[in-house]
């Protein structure tokens, strides 16, 4: 009797490409390797934006931290700076995101739950006390009131004695994504997109080491796209902040070497590789061929990588220090600038100091102890490597295509495109996983009847809410009110005209106006944002 076979049904990549087994030479047909992979640092930068890799300089180790108060979170980041974090990176409770103060009925259970309440000024000065913002890289995770965050940090650095022009940092302030994915907007497309390029502007001109939009597929990836959804979705919107910027008047090789991007490092560790290189090759060939950038910092794409925060699990949430692990090093392997990686406990509660402790040093031992960091691009002509990548561009260009037949990114956005391509790839791995396709450790295999490891759990209570109240009505009362309502006033009716709204924002940020009372000017004048019906 003939034993039945034991090669495995087709194997899929997370993206769902087809694997096969081996990959040669063949699968190079029209592959050309002076062409579509050159050396580090030349174009299209296949291999990397720097000759000498991480050899002189390593990635930043920026881990994401913010949770209750802005004194807890200052506290939080000192003990990671004390650690050997070399970046700061900051998230923003709910209410924040959405332009609302602490004290507004919508906030009500949600202050510094998610991230750090920042109401006004005042908080941003608690938030960076002691530490000088013109000497350390600050990142803000903030995108419908983006410009209101920045001009609280700007007037913070002001008011340290630091001149905004030595300031460095990124600014996420991509609201293209958060009509596709995140859902923290507040106005529609078209004064969104306004506001950004009004601070691009600003930017350029007086803060040339700062980021002003960091194109981000990371939320994208955690909605539940595919590797290759996040790339080009991703890059879409960044063409699209392109585009917008050079309708304003602005020339390409004046903004876009500030632009960054910030990707998901997942599981699927030679996709993910694969998707980081696609991503510089497209940006370089499309900047320089399509929008005609003349400097090579204009086809650069720099981004920043956090490890994937649904891919992890609440079941035996040790495997989490695991999967962090190796999602690192794959976004180190594809060449990332910065990194955060996520701590065990993240689908529990907001990091405790140990986790946070894990996951810094996580970073540490692969720069340090690996050896990853002595070779430029190691895995580069790998024929399945080199024909992943070119497959992932190839997909993407599909994607491109499909995007453009629309009209444009927020064509498709409106149509619902977006939305759906997504919850189908996210349905379709939720099928896959309770079908026993593809295997979760420790959830639909390897399963454990009892826990073995506990981690402790960060509480953030209501007192965080009473006393952030508090706060914002102490302020309200100290601060000089009639200089508010000018202030306000005068952004209203910049806000009904064409003039840059960011010089008028950061004059209502030193009267200590708040984010509410800023946020509720604009949408007084621009309305917000309803998203279309999806069946």
């Amino acid at each position: 009797m003939k034993k039945e076979s034991q090669i495995p049904e087709t194997v899929l990549s997370l993206s769902d490409i087809p694997l096969k087994a081996v990959y040669t030479a063949k699968d190079l047909v029209g592959w050309n390797a002076q062409k579509d992979l050159g050396g580090p640092g030349e174009f299209p930068f296949t291999r990397g934006l720097y000759p000498d890799g991480y050899r002189k300089k390593l990635w930043t180790i920026r881990q994401f931290a913010g949770f209750g108060s802005a004194k807890e979170t200052n506290q939080r980041f000192h003990f990671l700076l004390a650690s050997g974090q070399t970046g700061l990176s900051t998230a923003f409770d709910l209410p924040t995101l959405m332009g609302y103060d602490s004290d507004h009925s919508r906030s009500e259970g949600e202050v510094g739950k998610c991230g750090v309440a920042i109401d006004s000024l005042a908080d941003m000065e608690e938030l960076y006390a002691g530490i000088r913002l013109d000497q350390i890289s600050t990142s803000m995770t903030i995108n419908g009131p983006a410009a209101i965050m920045f001009a609280f940090y700007v007037a913070c650095a002001e008011k340290q004695g630091c001149r905004i022009r030595d300031l460095r940092g990124t600014l996420q302030n991509d609201i293209l994504k958060e009509y596709i994915a995140q859902r923290t907007w507040i106005y529609p497309p078209e004064p969104s997109l306004r506001i950004i390029v009004d601070l691009i502007k600003f930017t350029t001109k007086k803060m040339p080491d700062f980021n002003p939009v960091s194109v981000s597929g990371y939320h994208i990836r955690e909605a539940g796209s595919t590797a290759i959804q996040e790339l080009a979705f991703t890059l879409m919107d960044g063409f699209t902040y392109v585009e917008e910027c050079q309708k304003a008047g602005l020339k390409v090789d004046d903004f876009a070497p500030r632009i960054s991007f910030f990707f998901n490092a997942h599981l699927d560790f030679f996709e993910e590789i694969a998707k980081y290189r696609a991503a510089r090759r497209i940006w370089a060939r499309y900047m320089k061929d399509v929008y005609k950038a003349k400097n090579p910092r204009s086809w650069w794409l720099r981004f920043h990588a956090q490890t994937a925060g649904v891919s992890l699990t609440e079941q035996q949430p040790e495997n989490n220090i695991i999967r962090t692990a190796i999602e690192a090093l794959s976004a180190v392997l594809g060449g990332c600038q910065s990194l955060h990686t996520n701590s065990l406990d993240e689908t529990i509660a907001l990091p405790s100091k140990l986790a946070a402790h894990i996951a810094v040093r996580t970073q540490q031992v692969l720069a340090y102890e690996t050896g990853v960091a002595n070779v430029v691009d190691p895995l580069g002509g790998s024929y399945y490597l080199e024909w992943l990548t070119n497959k992932m561009e190839e997909e993407a260009e599909i994607y491109f295509k499909k995007i453009r037949d629309f009209g444009g990114v927020v064509a498709a956005i409106e149509a619902g495109f977006y939305q759906k391509e997504i919850s189908d790839a996210a349905e379709r791995y939720q099928r896959e996983v309770e079908n026993k396709k593809r295997t979760v450790v420790g959830v639909n295999q390897f399963k454990m009847d009892k826990e073995i490891f506990n981690p402790p759990i960060l509480e953030i209570t209501r007192e965080t809410e009473r006393m952030q109240i508090k706060k914002i009505k102490a302020i309200r009362k100290r601060r000089n009110n009639s200089s508010v309502r000018r202030s306000l006033s005068a952004l209203k009716k910049a806000a009904s005209g064409r003039a840059n709204l960011i010089p008028f924002i950061i004059d209502c940020a030193k009267a200590y106006a708040t984010m509410g009372e800023i946020a509720d000017t604009l949408r007084e004048e621009f309305g917000e944002y309803i998203p279309p019906s999806i069946v």
